[in-house]
């Protein structure tokens, strides 16, 4: 090999070693928080029950709050439409409707709820790192409406799952931070 070939092959390993170096330091750094990859757009699914929905609660995870409305038995699968919005508004009247937090998700469950969920209409996080409140907007014509008002516009996620009594529920998780 020639003294000029050689010269460019020992450039050449020089120059990508360091920028190889460089783009794995940079994915690092871009590692997404408790490996969360969910985004902050809508999520939805266009699925209809008959099942009523029967109560919703809340937990608290190391990454994201979690909220969850139980379902009854019923046919069919839970659809949803879960989004930020900038007002939370009733499907009903188009009023708006407030919901204290820095963000607020209107989350529409395609399924009718037969009480006020929760009981008093208005539910405060206190000390909780996303959640700030949840509040019941309306349940017309088999859709049922809440705001959910967070700390501020975060990736969330929105799945079903089918429990051991046969009822579905609807999870809707907001991350802590990106």
């Amino acid at each position: 090999m020639s003294r000029r070939r050689v010269g460019a092959v020992a450039l050449a390993t020089a120059i990508v070693t360091p920028l190889g170096a460089t783009a794995a330091t940079s994915t690092a750094a871009a590692a997404p928080y408790c490996g969360i990859y969910w985004g902050s757009l809508a999520k939805t699914s266009s699925s209809q029950t008959r099942a009523a929905i029967t109560g919703a609660r809340s937990g608290q995870h190391a990454c994201y709050d979690r909220l969850v409305f139980d379902l009854g038995r019923g046919t069919g699968k839970v659809g949803y439409n879960v989004r930020y919005v900038s007002t939370v508004r009733s499907p009903s009247s188009g009023l708006p409707v407030p919901v204290s937090g820095g963000a607020r998700i209107q989350i529409t469950v395609n399924a009718p709820a037969t009480k006020r969920i929760p009981a008093s209409g208005t539910l405060t996080y206190s000390g909780w790192r996303t959640f700030r409140q949840l509040k019941w907007v309306t349940s017309f014509e088999g859709y049922t409406d809440f705001g959910l008002g967070v700390r501020a516009r975060l990736p969330m996620r929105a799945f079903v799952l089918t429990g051991p009594d046969g009822g579905q529920r609807l999870v809707v998780d907001v991350a802590h931070r990106w």
